[in-house]
């Protein structure tokens, strides 16, 4: 295959357990790829990554793409006619004016600004959930922490990245959204919630104001710096990769998924669903009501997004996939475990559609959806369940998504919200047709995915960073993805099958009721 790297467009996304690299070639195809494995940290009661690590990661997983260029068209990139980095969400990473990290990266993961989140949403009327980088910043204050009056910046994981290799302190709509309520008519950072909230802190002293400590907002298309030597440095150890590459905005995970599956139009939607899980539903109007389990955040261009959040997915079926892979290697067995997921997954289709009676909680951390503040995976059943391998797993793959239903079902009650159609990428769709059915009993709406969902985020960036670079004047991201990549994009759907949905009904009334025993467990040390 001919490709001229030059014309190639890298995306980049630092995710929970992978860092991840894809570079597409003109018409928006993976073309290589490259990928690192890392884990959060519990440190002092914080979910937390060290700085270091994201720069070994992100050197790392250069690499391995470069590696995969190589192998695959004889020589190691040099130039791409763009880029883009994203990664998780929210959080809080603040600065001093000398650049110097003031205390341990915060992520997403963390439930630990209950009390921040709570008065702000008051305040605001508008919700502010316990990821949000707003709510960890009040809730320094409320605990009286010292660094706050040296805060210079305040930024995100892919803002920071962004940062480093351009010099630009900026982040993407999308991203913004998730730190501070945004704006649509302004492009920024809502300017009276701002004012509200100096005027909260007003007393305490500091010598800043919010908005000179939060990263210029950048829409999509928007040209956000350009590769710097230092950058180029940073992420190539080779010295092979040349400065002046373009940079899109930076986004969140929750903006590539959205332009990963082209979900960007009102009614339409997507659903990410690996490590943690969201579903992003593009709202024809705002919501009318405020919800502590709804976030409201934006697409990439600005529309308003309904973002349902779990912080825990699949993380408690790699745990148990893991153990079987140990038991098969006790037996002497080689435990592959490509070959153990799919197996595995394929198996739960065999279950009883209520999973036999029995019952899973994936909770690593604690879940806002449901109220519960710590998290503690769990394995009920009465003693009359039918315990099958079968319906183990797919108890699994069920618990890993009843937390995102009841989100969801939340917005169809109380705000009628509809859509056309759902779209899913991430580990969960990786083995073919079972992560789709399951979800789409679910839900009881037909779920798609595309070739392309296993590679996820990193591909939706590298998407923004294609329509940056070669839209035509006037053409909107919507235009873009829909008329140029999405047009004749290859695709499976599967329907919702009646008696799964009646199965998975018949499960969530069981997880439910066992609610208040994974919240009393969350007591255990």
């Amino acid at each position: 295959m001919s490709v001229n790297l030059d014309r190639t467009v890298f995306g980049l996304e630092l995710g929970s357990t992978r860092i991840k690299a894809v570079l597409i070639d003109e018409d928006h195809r993976p073309i290589a790829a490259g990928d690192y494995a890392w884990e959060n940290k519990l440190e002092n009661g914080v979910w937390t990554y060290d700085l270091e690590e994201v720069l070994k990661g992100i050197r790392s997983c250069y690499r391995s793409l470069a590696d995969d260029v190589e192998k695959k068209f004889g020589h190691r990139p040099r130039r791409f006619a763009a880029m883009g980095v994203s990664g998780m969400m929210h959080g809080y990473l603040v600065f001093d004016k000398n650049g110097a990290l003031l205390t341990p990266f915060r992520t997403w993961r963390n439930t630990i600004t209950g009390q921040a989140a709570a008065e702000l949403t008051e305040l605001f009327k508008f919700n502010i959930p316990q990821r949000w980088s707003i709510a960890h910043l009040y809730q320094a204050i409320l605990n009286g922490e010292g660094h706050v009056k040296d805060v210079a910046l305040l930024t995100t994981l892919s803002g920071y990245l962004h940062l480093r290799l351009t010099g630009k302190n900026v982040v993407g709509v999308g991203e913004a959204s998730g730190m501070f309520p945004y704006d649509r008519k302004a492009g920024d950072f809502s300017a009276a919630h701002i004012r509200q909230f100096d005027r909260l802190v007003a007393d305490r002293g500091y010598p800043w104001k919010l908005r000179e400590i939060f990263p210029a907002v950048l829409p999509a298309g928007a040209r956000a710096g350009v590769l710097t030597a230092e950058g180029a440095a940073l992420l190539d150890e080779a010295g092979l990769l040349e400065p002046g590459i373009p940079l899109c905005p930076p986004e969140g995970d929750a903006g590539t998924g959205m332009a990963a599956t082209g979900a960007v139009l009102p009614r339409t939607g997507s659903i990410s669903a690996g490590t943690s899980s969201f579903a992003l539903l593009v709202l024809e109007q705002e919501l009318k009501g405020c919800y502590p389990e709804i976030d409201v955040v934006a697409t990439p261009s600005g529309l308003p997004t309904a973002l349902v959040h779990t912080n825990t997915c699949t993380s408690d079926v790699d745990a148990w996939v893991r153990l079987f892979g140990e038991f098969y290697q006790a037996m002497g067995h080689k435990s592959d475990l490509g070959e153990l997921f799919p197996l595995l997954f394929h198996k739960a289709l065999e279950g009883d559609p209520d999973c036999g009676g029995l019952v899973s909680f994936n909770y690593f951390s604690g879940e806002p959806v449901t109220r519960t503040e710590a998290g503690r995976p769990m394995f009920v059943r009465l003693p009359e369940s039918r315990f099958t391998l079968a319906n183990f797993m797919r108890a699994q793959l069920y618990g890993a998504i009843a937390t995102l239903k009841l989100g969801i079902d939340l917005l169809a009650d109380q705000e009628q919200v509809e859509t056309d159609r759902l779209l899913g990428h991430g580990g969960y769709f990786k083995t073919e047709g079972v992560g789709r059915q399951i979800m789409a009993d679910a839900l009881g709406v037909p779920i798609s995915t595309m070739k392309t969902a296993g590679e996820g985020g990193p591909w939706g960036m590298a998407l923004l960073a294609a329509y940056m670079e070669r839209k035509a004047e006037g053409e909107t991201m919507e235009d873009y993805l829909t008329n140029r990549v999405f047009a004749s994009a290859q695709s499976q759907c599967s329907q919702p099958d009646p008696a799964g949905c009646a199965g998975f009904g018949a499960f969530l009334k069981r997880y439910t009721a066992c609610l208040p025993a994974e919240r009393a467990a969350g007591a255990m040390e």
